[in-house]
């Protein structure tokens, strides 16, 4: 597997058209995403004393956040929209190998922050809700 740059790495935001175009969220200099389940145990007496799991079973979610630089741009400026009404906005991760992510996400989080003589910086968090598809 080769070696793949961080800034390929992107979240973008779905314009809600037909047919559906993402926008990069600009200004983002870090990005991470974590995919996570919690299981369901079905271990019993027949287990052997090792824990037995219910396969696909459990709530499987994933998280993104996103550390950068506040540029102004639409797409920056819809995730603001998505976190002051709480909505769900369709998103795409994308790497720089072709592989993509999409599904619907909440903002959860957004920080913004600035010193007197710097830019301004933003932070965020989301977290899925539904399905996630690799593409």
């Amino acid at each position: 597997m080769a070696i793949e740059s961080g800034a390929a790495f992107l979240l973008k935001l779905s314009d809600g058209q037909e047919p559906e175009t993402f926008r990069t969220v600009a200004g983002l200099r870090t990005t991470q995403v974590s995919i996570s389940a919690d299981p369901v145990v079905v271990t019993h007496k027949g287990s052997g004393g090792w824990r037995d799991l219910l396969p696909s079973g459990g709530v499987r979610q994933m998280s993104v956040s996103g550390a950068g630089v506040f540029t102004g741009s639409a797409a920056e400026t819809q995730v603001k929209g998505f976190a002051l009404a709480g909505g769900l906005a369709r998103c795409e991760l994308s790497f720089e190998g072709g592989e993509r992510l999409r599904g619907a996400f909440q903002v959860t989080r957004l920080d913004y922050s600035g010193d007197f003589n710097g830019e301004r910086t933003y932070t965020l968090a989301m977290e899925s809700s539904g399905a996630v598809e690799a593409l």
